[in-house]
């Protein structure tokens, strides 16, 4: 199932894409209408805390049935024409990000790869697909992308194994990791540099576990403007999922809605020469095999 959350008609909904139609079923009417709790979850991050994945998904399942027998499914559905797409989940912590997770990236920013660079992006700076950001260009000339595939936590893990660590999957999205380069240099650390307004899109879905079963081998491929910039593989990743979750639950206890984004492949603007950085303007397209494609636009 693919998950998401969005605006429609003045109010904020969380749903589930329909099958071959570019619109979504709006689940807190399905809930409303034919759920059996009257004490429903009300957003997607309760969703997946209140439930276990398969639970929900099977919940979700007989709501969209009974929804399609309904004398009037329409009702239930929001054309994709019609909504505003938001980050599809704000995580309970901000989001989790590794850095230099893949070797090829280390190389061309002329860093090590590390066997663990952590560092947070915070919920103010989310935003859903098709999104107009900030060009900030009062503050950097060097903003520059980082397309990711990004974890959705299931359940709490704390200290957990790594053999273990796959269970507390959720799902998986997409996050372009949003830079200023020259102030990641000046700061000699990250958070403020990652952290401007607007500088972690997140989405368009979050994909259940079950429909994307090779996530460490699935292609990753980002274009600035339609012009391919990174064209890279999660199969490259230094630490593999497993290994991060578990290394990362030493330290935090993960919580259900948690967001992991682990790491970019090469090919972003400050590696190329000469450097091609964001402008005013700017697409930026990210697309992982089997969860779709993110798509960002720098204000003018």
């Amino acid at each position: 199932m693919k998950f998401l959350t969005f605006e429609y008609q003045g109010s904020t909904y969380y749903g589930v894409k329909v099958k071959r139609e570019e619109s979504a079923w709006i689940l807190p009417k399905l809930f409303a209408d034919f759920g059996e709790d009257e004490n429903y979850p009300k957003t997607l991050l309760e969703g997946i805390s209140t439930y276990h994945t398969l639970d929900f998904q099977e919940i979700v399942r007989k709501l969209v049935e009974k929804a399609r027998e309904s004398s009037d499914p329409d009702q239930y559905k929001a054309p994709f024409s019609d909504i505003k797409f938001l980050a599809p989940v704000t995580p309970p912590n901000n989001v989790i990000a590794l850095g230099r997770n893949y070797k090829a990236h280390a190389e061309e920013m002329k860093s090590k790869v590390e066997s663990l660079y952590v560092f947070t992006k915070a919920a103010s700076s989310l935003e859903g697909d098709e999104a107009v950001i900030p060009n900030h260009q009062d503050i950097t000339n060097e903003l520059d992308y980082e397309g990711e595939l990004a974890v959705v936590i299931g359940k709490e893990a704390w200290k957990i194994d790594s053999s273990m660590a796959l269970d507390y999957i959720y799902g998986y999205t997409i996050l372009n990791d949003i830079t200023a380069r020259e102030l990641q240099r000046e700061h000699a650390q990250a958070f403020l540099a990652k952290n401007l307004k607007g500088s972690a899109p997140m989405g368009p879905f979050i994909v259940t576990k079950d429909e994307l079963p090779n996530p460490e081998s699935t292609s990753i491929v980002t274009k600035v403007n339609g012009e391919i910039r990174q064209d890279g593989s999660t199969s490259d990743m230094v630490l593999k999922l497993d290994e991060l979750i578990a290394e990362i639950s030493k330290y935090i206890t993960l919580q259900p809605g948690d967001v992991i984004a682990t790491g970019t492949p090469s090919g972003v603007g400050a590696g190329m020469n000469p450097p091609q950085f964001l402008k005013p303007g700017d697409e930026i397209r990210v697309s992982i095999n089997g969860i779709g494609t993110l798509t960002t636009y720098i204000e003018k």
